[in-house]
């Protein structure tokens, strides 16, 4: 076998292994290992190689950053098992419930709300489920429209900060997680946005698919709306403002943000009484989960990307991404349409964990801002939450949904919801100022028009433009004589200047 077929075997074998069903950390582990000692054997690797093993898994661990993984999922545990995201969806109901689509749109809102302070999708998929799919088949939402935003709604999780996919992504791009969390706040929200549009445009053309709740429905109003909104309300507002606020102003790291969200989760539990042994025990066990499933896919991907880059796996890459007509964005076309169809198969951290590395030295080389490029990439791998058949939210749902709601109604209700995902990719292909203007540290960052951008991307020279006449800003003084090379003489050349 010649060191040039090393890597597509090495690539090839890993995906068999995946189609198999064996689990991603132990089939990334193996597939690295296994090609180890194949290339040890045959004299393409050096033993030396492996070594460096030990030395990467300790590093793995002592990784303060991936700290904000289980800080976060305990703050999201605890929120949702308190009993927060049920008063949510009840107050926020009772405040849009005299328009079409209010439940709908209280969903878009509560889900935009936990994903802001829980970043678990299955967490807040499962609690909008049980607490408002019920009501909404109740009073006669369309179970498509229904099922549809509440899957979509739950995914937020996944690109609203604090989004643990955004954490990996950060650590397998050497970025800093605080510009990513930057980057992908206003997309994040626009996206959550352009779902509320979607329900707006239902209630407006169909609007039996999106009814208003009937008097007897609305129990809450005046001054009690209002304490309820205080109580309910504002304490979540308040959390996510103590820990994304001090993470964008630089007081806190990502790691201290997410131990002052957890600190925050349990101070709001003790407040609601919500507070028992029962309920940290359970929080603790799934955190701990978790944390571990995150950490050991980490480790079997770098086994796998040790031995890939070995045998030169990272230029083969490099080699075929670069080498695609239209540059850097003939290569962010190729890498969204890939990434697209691979989350029909793959869970956003496997995407993240495997596709991640192979790409990011890519994308560098192009000149494409890394921040910018996750954030793109998180959008992206969000639709591998809602891909009919076999996105996780929409699993989610239907082990909470009623058996009123058939599996065909689920899959057809996220559909429109993926097509939002898809323009929100297109528009921040196009418009990148909205991740990178919300960015204070990002290096290179992506400025200027879209066809600025494109421009710059395929290295066509901008057109020529007039010189300024005498007088108007910008205007030469005097043409400057050019630098020489020889010390001796740009001596000359200065001594004459005084003269």
């Amino acid at each position: 076998m010649s060191h040039e077929l090393m890597a597509p075997l090495m690539f090839g074998g890993l995906v068999i292994v995946l189609l198999l069903g064996y689990p991603v950390a132990f089939s990334l582990a193996a597939n690295g290992l296994l090609f180890g000692f194949i290339g040890m054997e045959m004299g393409l690797l050096h033993p030396a190689l492996l070594q460096a093993l030990p030395e990467r898994v300790l590093g793995i661990m002592a990784n303060s950053t991936l700290l904000a993984i289980p800080f976060f999922t305990f703050m999201g545990l605890i929120l949702e098992r308190s009993g927060m995201a049920e008063e949510l969806l009840d107050t926020i109901g009772q405040l849009f419930g005299t328009i079409r689509g209010g439940i709908a749109y209280a969903v878009v809102f509560v889900g935009a709300l936990l994903a802001a302070t829980t970043g678990v999708v299955a967490a807040s998929v499962i609690a909008m489920g049980l607490i408002s799919l019920p009501v909404m088949m109740r009073y006669g939402y369309s179970k498509q429209l229904a099922s549809g935003v509440i899957a979509a709604s739950g995914t937020l999780a996944q690109i609203i900060p604090p989004s643990l996919v955004l954490i990996i992504l950060a650590d397998q791009l050497g970025a800093s997680v605080g510009d990513l969390y930057q980057g992908a706040l206003i997309p994040g929200l626009a996206l959550a946005g352009m779902y509320a549009g979607y329900v707006l445009l239902v209630s407006i053309f169909n609007p039996k698919a999106a009814p208003a709740l009937p008097l007897e429905a609305r129990t809450l109003k005046g001054r009690a709306l209002a304490w309820r909104v205080a109580t309910c309300l504002v304490p979540p507002v308040v959390l996510i403002f103590l820990v994304l606020g001090t993470i964008f102003m630089g007081v806190a790291t990502p790691t201290e943000g997410g131990a002052m969200g957890a600190s925050g989760a349990i101070i709001l539990a003790l407040m609601k009484r919500k507070l028992d042994f029962g309920l940290m025990k359970q929080a603790v066990e799934s955190t701990a989960t978790m944390t571990s499933f995150v950490i050991f896919i980490l480790i079997g991907s770098t086994v796998f990307s040790l031995v890939f880059r070995g045998v030169d796996g990272d230029l083969w890459v490099e080699h075929l991404l670069t080498g695609l007509p239209g540059g850097a964005l003939g290569f962010l076309i190729v890498v969204n349409v890939m990434i697209f169809f691979l989350a029909f198969f793959l869970d956003y951290f496997e995407i993240a964990f495997i596709m991640v590395p192979l790409l990011a030295p890519v994308a560098q080389k192009l000149g494409i801002d890394l921040v910018w490029f996750g954030v793109l990439l998180g959008v992206n791998m969000q639709t591998s939450f809602l891909h009919p058949p076999f996105g996780f939210a929409l699993f989610y749902l239907r082990s909470v949904a009623p058996k009123s709601i058939k599996t065909t109604d689920i899959y057809w209700g996220a559909i429109p919801f993926v097509c939002i995902q898809i323009i929100m990719v297109a528009i921040v292909i196009t418009f990148p100022g909205i991740v990178t203007g919300n960015v204070s540290k990002a290096k290179g960052a992506i400025e200027g028009s879209s066809v600025e951008e494109i421009r710059r991307q395929l290295d066509i020279p901008a057109p020529p433009q007039a010189p300024p006449a005498a007088g108007e800003p910008g205007a030469a003084a005097a043409p400057k004589q050019p630098k020489s090379d020889d010390p001796a003489a740009e001596i000359e050349r200065m001594l004459d200047q005084q003269k």
